[in-house]
């Protein structure tokens, strides 16, 4: 079904990205658009030979890969929108007209060539071969090379032979969308390195984004890596809330833990709460719950060997405690929920207990006072998300604590649980480092489009020589700031001196 691509093959695929990237400036945004949209019914059009093989490949049930599938569906038509909406591009348009100027200068956002996309071993459809980071290079006029991953390579074989139906149907270049496939880093390396591609995009671990990072920045020309690489994202409960309703909250934080066998990188992996009565009355209902959550088959057997390697280094930690793990008997590759605890000061001044867990695992984090509570928040490193669990007086008097806590993630949380990435514009899913390599961008949601483009400004461009979006006559129909003014009007008078 697949084989593994040689060093010529590569290589020959990346001349038709570079060739493809050149013809793709040709084809309207309308047209990628409908390209996108066409991909998301070939996608559709796979059924349930998509969803089985899947299954096959990540033990991931039918349930999750059908949620899935219309998650990744729905990635593609919304991001197609957004794109013909336009504002992405960021048009500014500064006439010669205006006072004390004459000069006519217009700005907007063009692609910056063709992209290489590693996706995730967690999300088959979501994250890989046809996942967001594919949709949101193409949305800016990107060809993409992907890397397929060696977790699911069949599923990755359907997805790409869904894109190239859904490119022979809207007559896309040859080129505009191609796969390699290597169980090897050294085809990985070659993308990353070679200079026809403009910028990476990853979802994976810490160690896999980190080299990638590393190795594009060592490039005679260096680009841009977008890579989320992981998070504890912490949960911090503070008093009040913890009071009120401990048993609630310790039901909702297993359910989140489990999810998925814990195979998200939104996976709560650290809580943070104050010693007393109440994180008593919390950690009693969370052990029980602990007990009674039945263990779950892994992605493949390296998940399931790094979580049972991972849980170990944790738990042999100085100082580090088990409050609960699953009762239930498990099976061979299966993940058990695990709860651990230390002392807020032994979490502090030993760095190996940040490090992520990948699987149903958390850590909690014992304070003396709120004094404690801040010092562990100082300690934490970059997040995707934190979550406070919280009454709106604890809020108010924990103000030092949020603050603190929004320079350290992307996403701030509030009686709700991280697990779950909606799509949508409003949605930031990246954070600082190390859980992204770059916090300005989001992976989910269309605004994540706008890492493939860099800024152009046409400086006494003649008006049928500008790109669409900055022509007088706003063919495209996009809002575009004039003259300081937000609007979606044309431009009455042609550029001065033409």
């Amino acid at each position: 079904m697949y084989n593994e691509t040689s060093w010529d093959e590569a290589e020959l695929i990346l001349a038709n990205a570079r060739q493809a990237f050149r013809e793709l400036k040709k084809y309207s945004i309308r047209q990628r658009a409908s390209f996108m949209r066409t991909i998301a019914v070939e996608i559709e059009a796979l059924g349930d030979e998509l969803i089985k093989t899947a299954m096959a490949e990540t033990n991931l049930t039918e349930p999750r890969l059908i949620g899935e599938r219309a998650r990744t569906i729905l990635q593609w038509n919304s991001y197609a929108n957004y794109a013909e909406l336009g504002n992405w591009m960021d048009v500014r348009i500064d006439t010669a007209s205006r006072t004390l100027s004459k000069t006519d200068i217009r700005k907007t956002a063009v692609a910056l060539g063709p992209v290489a996309v590693f996706g995730a071993g967690n999300f088959p459809f979501a994250f890989s071969t046809a996942g967001g980071d594919t949709a949101s290079a193409i949305a800016a006029g990107c060809p993409v090379v992907v890397k397929a991953h060696p977790g699911h390579p069949k599923t990755c074989v359907l997805m790409a032979q869904a894109i190239e139906k859904a490119r022979v149907k809207c007559r896309m270049p040859e080129g505009v969308f191609a796969q390699v496939y290597s169980t090897g880093i050294e085809i990985g390396q070659l993308l990353v390195k070679h200079e026809v591609i403009k910028a990476v995009a990853f979802t994976g671990s810490f160690k896999g984004g980190k080299a990638i990072a590393d190795l594009a920045a060592q490039r005679h020309e260096p680009i841009p890596v977008f890579a989320e690489m992981g998070s504890i994202n912490p949960v911090f409960l503070l008093p009040e809330k913890l009071r009120m309703e401990a048993a609630q909250v310790a039901d909702q934080f297993i359910a989140s833990v489990t999810l998925g066998v814990g195979q998200f990188c939104t996976n709560p992996g650290l809580m943070v709460g104050i010693a007393g009565d109440d994180l008593n009355t919390f950690t009693a209902a969370l052990k029980n719950a602990a007990v009674n959550a039945a263990p779950a088959t892994m992605l493949h057997p390296g998940i399931a060997q790094n979580f049972e390697h991972t849980r170990s280094n944790a738990l042999q930690q100085s100082e580090v405690t088990v409050l609960a793990q699953s009762g239930i008997a498990k099976a061979e590759n299966q993940g058990d929920a695990t709860i651990a605890s230390v002392s807020a000061a032994t979490f502090i001044a030993n760095p190996a207990l940040h490090q992520e867990v990948f699987g149903p695992y958390s850590l909690l984090v014992v304070c003396q006072n709120a004094d404690e509570m801040l010092a562990v928040a100082e300690a934490i490193e970059g997040q995707l998300t934190a979550t406070f669990i919280a009454t709106s007086n604890d809020l108010a008097e924990n103000q030092t604590l949020t603050q603190i806590v929004q320079e350290r993630c992307g996403r701030i949380i509030v009686n709700q649980f991280p697990t779950g990435v909606e799509v949508c514009l409003a949605m930031h899913h990246g954070g600082p480092y190390p859980a992204t390599t770059n916090s300005a961008h989001t992976s989910v949601g269309a605004d994540g489009i706008k890492r493939f483009t860099r800024p152009l400004s046409f400086q006494n461009w003649p008006n049928e020589h500008l790109p669409e979006e900055l022509q007088n006559a706003n063919p495209l129909e996009v809002w575009r700031t004039i003259n300081n003014e937000l609007t979606l009007e044309p431009i009455g008078q042609p550029v001065a001196g033409y």
